[in-house]
């Protein structure tokens, strides 16, 4: 294998990622330093459309007002509703989903500014290579990544246009992947770093933009729902972002907690946007793009160990999202400077003090006073809310106990104890197939291309999987 080196690597060109990078110039500016990024360019994996807190940009970049970042619109409206199948109930905006001060972005175009900030600090961006396996030294510490080989036709051999992947080394390695990266995983899994923590639940986000016409639009809009369609027993939410240009985002949170094995998000999500109060927005729209992505859920008290012999875990692949205010951008930012800080440490032989650090710093605050709600919607959306209601209001975030997060596998009924659901075929004008939205995706990969997700025991899928829950997976 061909070989690269670095003083430090970075798995992930996220916010995560590039704010460590940004740090880490700014702390040592001769210190080695690549990014690797498996998507195409800084930015593909992230869909247009999410309220950035600006803390943790503040911090790293005091002067990032005449930098002129991409922050699109201002948030100027926070409604907060619960939704019956036919009407709409305007609740107080919890503080957690107050928005003054914060905007409505492009995430994607704010990780290339973030991504061009690095790059003008002597960062090494290194799209399209994705961190296949993790590289061991003889004392087992993780000293470098493989990247993954190209060329590799569909029955596993090599083709025409084969390359073998590269290693890449560093001295400290920070993996940025997101939720659930393979890597991170496996580095969870091989250093055992959830020995002392809850598992990590899960749930699934589901996301379009759209541009419309409706007389209804208002830039800089907010409206955060719960309630219809996902019924009293299953967690999740919506939201509606008016971004400028005539542009909304819209989406569905479904936990991957929920009971029925016939439940679909996707089909969900669909049916969300035939509400009374949110199809007008659309009527008369052009839908621009899908998506759809993995989000941790499990809060504080299921945050891994940070750091391992050689690197550590870094914004939402250590499972930083603050749910009740529905944000993470901020956490990862700053959980990416303060590994940076730590990095420098190690690499001056003065032990890595990330932990520490961040277990002292406002994203342990925050996230630490939130711990119970999300929690607490396993009793049941009213019950939930209930919940969020005595923890923001009463306890204020410092209740004497912390709930404990059950894995959401254990939630689920038996197909024999549930009920099938007939949903609605899709319109096409409103609602959308699964074929005709991946379209929207932003997805390219050659036909003959093999599996990249490979099923670890297979039998199961037909012995346990199908015959009990009736293959939910497939509803996904």
């Amino acid at each position: 294998m061909d070989a690269m080196r670095y003083d430090v690597l970075i798995v992930g060109a996220g916010p995560a990622g590039l704010a460590a990078a940004i740090r880490l110039k700014q702390l040592e500016p001769t210190v080695t330093l690549c990014v690797l990024e498996k998507g195409s360019e800084v930015g593909a994996h992230n869909i247009s459309g999410c309220v950035l807190e600006p803390r943790a940009l503040e911090e790293l970049l005091p002067d990032w007002r005449e930098r002129e970042p991409p922050l699109g619109t201002p948030v100027t409206k926070d409604h907060f509703w619960f939704l019956t199948q036919k009407h709409r109930f305007s609740l107080p905006v919890p503080p957690q989903m107050q928005n003054n001060g914060n905007a409505i972005i492009s995430l994607s175009q704010f990780c290339r500014w973030l991504g061009h900030q690095a790059e003008a600090l002597g960062v090494e961006i290194y799209p399209g290579f994705a961190a296949t396996d993790p590289l061991f030294d003889d004392q087992g510490t993780l000293c470098g990544v493989k990247t993954g080989d190209k060329g590799i036709g569909r029955d596993g051999n090599p083709t025409d246009v084969y390359q073998p992947g590269i290693a890449i080394y560093g001295k400290q390695i920070l993996v940025a992947e997101g939720c659930r990266g393979s890597l991170a995983e496996n580095l969870i899994h091989h250093f055992q770093l959830r020995q002392t923590s809850n598992p990590q639940t899960y749930g699934l986000g589901l996301k379009e933009v759209w541009h419309v016409n409706s007389k209804l639009y208002k830039a800089g809009t907010v409206i955060h729902s719960m309630g219809w369609p996902l019924g009293t027993q299953t967690y999740g939410g919506a939201f509606v972002y008016h971004l400028a240009d005539h542009q909304i985002a819209v989406g569905l949170i479904v936990g991957l907690d929920y009971q029925n094995p016939y439940l679909s998000p996707f089909e969900e999500f669909q049916r969300f946007k035939t509400h009374p109060a949110i199809r007008p927005l659309f009527e008369g729209g052009k839908r621009l793009s899908y998506g759809a992505r993995a989000l941790n859920e499990g809060g504080w008290q299921s945050v891994p160990h940070l750091t391992f012999p050689g690197g550590a875990l870094i914004g939402c692949s250590a499972g930083f999202l603050n749910v009740p205010k529905m944000k993470g951008t901020h956490l990862a930012m700053k959980s990416g400077m303060l590994a940076a800080e730590g990095a420098v440490e190690a690499l001056q032989g003065r032990g890595n003090d990330y932990e520490d650090r961040l277990r002292r710093s406002w994203v342990a605050r925050e996230l630490y006073q939130v711990r119970n709600i999300r929690p607490g919607f396993r009793w049941g959306i009213l019950p939930g809310m209930a919940n969020a209601a005595l923890e923001t209001y009463v306890f204020r975030g410092h209740a004497p106990w912390t709930l404990q997060n059950p894995t959401d596998h254990q939630r689920l009924q038996k197909a024999s104890d549930s009920q099938v659901i007939a949903y609605p075929k899709p319109d096409g004008v409103i609602t959308f197939d699964r074929l005709s939205s991946v379209f929207l995706c932003n997805l390219h990969h050659p036909e003959n291309q093999p599996n990249h997700l490979k099923l670890g025991t297979p039998e199961l899928a037909i012995s346990h999987n199908q015959a009990l829950f009736d293959s939910p997976e497939q509803q996904l």
